[in-house]
């Protein structure tokens, strides 16, 4: 249930959602202010989930959040509880292929993977959320890159307390999985992540200043090898996701999908053996939830800022309640929207 379907809550409920929420970033309350009737419905508290902006019981999140990266080679494929995260990232990384970057806080599955190794730019990625980033090796600069991020690092490769397995039905190096539950209880001392992005209505982008375009399909290539869409659902009210003209298919069976999507347009440094997603910096960005697609920019200060989305009208760009893919699309890649 979005912000807008509350009408009932008392001033105490007001308040209490208020102080969850980050000044400027989290959901608009307007829609509560309004005098209280006369035979009010006894209070509620309520609280935002910080990287989907749903409601939910206070205290229900008050755990870290678990990032991992997550294979996206052919032999990975399907992959295991994408449909269960808030925010999953897609990078290009070399030979023209793709890797995620996922992220768990709302919904914490029994298993994630296939987990891989990481890349330069996913310290910049994951150090907004603060958690966990699991991975399975990596260039010794790139790990100690992410060995100086602000998150507690989970390594396959250095794991001693059996967090991390191979399983039987996929090949290596596409088969290390992570107990998620047990990296949770594991960290259970650390934080909540911050709220990350700004969240609106079930249909954040229907106000005329947005401009937004009717979509039914967006076509995205990052390389030859890697050429993703999503295709609108209306009736589910969610976007599908395929693969180089196939379905994409997680492995409990179900289409991979996001109530958002996000397309950043990014520069990619080559001048290193790996290419690097610029992630500090700003360029050109889509917003397409419920059917539409609005334009705007993207902005991100250092390595420690959230991602900041803004329209074209210089305000913010919001988000529907729900989870989020961010595709990182190249410079030179292709983006197209269509209805």
């Amino acid at each position: 249930m979005g912000i807008r379907g509350i009408h009932r809550l008392a001033t105490a409920a007001v308040v209490a959602a208020s102080a969850l929420l980050l000044a400027g970033c989290g959901p608009s309350l307007a829609d509560l202010d309004r005098p209280v009737p006369d035979d009010p419905a006894p209070p509620v508290a309520v609280a935002v989930a910080p990287l989907t902006g749903r409601i939910v019981e206070p205290g229900s999140l008050a755990r870290p959040s678990l990032a991992a990266k997550i294979d996206n080679h052919g032999a990975a494929r399907p992959q295991i509880a994408l449909n269960r995260s808030d925010i999953a990232f897609e990078e290009l990384v070399e030979g023209g292929i793709t890797r995620y970057l996922v992220v768990w806080h709302s919904d914490v599955p029994e298993e994630i993977g296939p987990v891989r190794s990481i890349r330069p730019m996913d310290p910049d990625i994951v150090s907004p959320f603060g958690g966990m980033i699991a991975y399975s090796g990596g260039q010794p600069q790139f790990v100690e890159m992410m060995q100086d991020a602000p998150v507690v690092n989970l390594a396959f490769d250095t794991d001693t307390s059996g967090l991390f397995h191979r399983v039987d039905d996929r090949e290596a190096p596409h088969n290390v999985v992570l107990d998620a539950p047990a990296a949770m209880a594991a960290n259970a001392d650390l934080a909540p992540p911050p709220i990350q992005f700004r969240y609106g209505s079930a249909d954040p982008l229907a106000a005329k200043r947005f401009e937004a375009a009717a979509t039914d399909r967006i076509d995205l290539v990052f390389s030859a090898a890697r050429y993703p869409s999503w295709g609108w659902d209306a009736d589910a009210g969610v976007w599908l996701r395929s693969q180089e003209g196939e379905p994409d298919a997680e492995a409990s069976g179900d289409r991979v999908r996001a109530v958002n999507v996000v397309t950043l347009r990014v520069e990619i440094d080559t001048s290193g053996e790996v290419p690097r997603t610029v992630m500090v910096g700003s360029g050109e960005a889509w917003v397409s939830s419920a059917g539409r697609t609005a334009h705007g920019t993207w902005e991100k200060k250092d390595r420690d800022g959230r991602i900041v989305l803004t329209a074209d009208d210089g305000r913010a760009l919001p988000l529907a309640p729900g989870n989020t893919w961010v595709e990182l699309v190249p410079d030179n890649g292709e983006v197209a929207f269509s209805g």
